[in-house]
């Protein structure tokens, strides 16, 4: 017979455990948010993989003020560029591919609220971006979400849906506007000093 924390534990000391562990989640969001702030790459890489746990690939660079949910569920790929002030909710996981770049300030959510639910309840999934995708400044990818093979979303757009290879999207939602070339073959370089 398996013994459950909730067992041991009078009901102060699971309210105990449980305020101490969302400040200590607190406590870790906070420490990497202020890695972000260090104007090296070579010093955020090396944090956010060695002390946060982030999947980053080799010649990756993820740029400044990045802000991060649950780092640990993050996996990147090789030779990818992540813009400044980016938003990454790993909660139910972020898989981005090999060659992927992206502009300032897009955000990635894996968590959001059922606003037809009379509780609120928290609904979401993973996402998974493909190689060579390119998403513009100030987009936003939600929950659930499969981005194919070498598209491109435009700035500003809101995913909704899953997004086919090589498909150019755009607009809030996102929609379909045309078809991206298919012999892709760069590795996304970007990395500004003291960014």
């Amino acid at each position: 017979m398996r013994i459950r924390a909730k067992q041991l534990l009078p009901l102060w000391g699971q309210r105990m455990l449980k305020q101490f562990w969302k400040y200590f989640q607190g406590a870790v969001l906070f420490g990497i948010y202020l890695v972000g702030w260090v104007p090296s790459h070579h010093f955020r890489r090396f944090f956010y993989r060695h002390l946060f746990g982030v999947q980053l690939g080799s010649g990756s660079i993820i740029h400044w003020q990045t802000r991060f949910f649950q780092p640990n569920n993050i996996h990147i790929g090789k030779y990818c560029n992540i813009g400044n002030n980016a938003f990454l909710d790993g909660r139910r996981g972020i898989t981005i591919g090999n060659f992927v770049a992206t502009g300032s300030e897009i955000m990635i959510y894996t968590l959001q609220h059922d606003i037809d639910s009379p509780t609120f309840e928290v609904t979401g999934g993973p996402v998974m971006i493909g190689d060579y995708v390119y998403i513009g400044p100030r987009a936003i990818i939600l929950p659930n979400v499969r981005i194919g093979i070498g598209a491109v979303v435009a700035a500003g757009a809101v995913v909704t849906s899953d997004v086919p290879d090589y498909a150019v999207v755009g607009g809030i939602p996102a929609r379909f506007i045309r078809e991206r070339r298919h012999d892709l073959n760069y590795h996304p370089d970007f990395a500004m000093p003291f960014q």
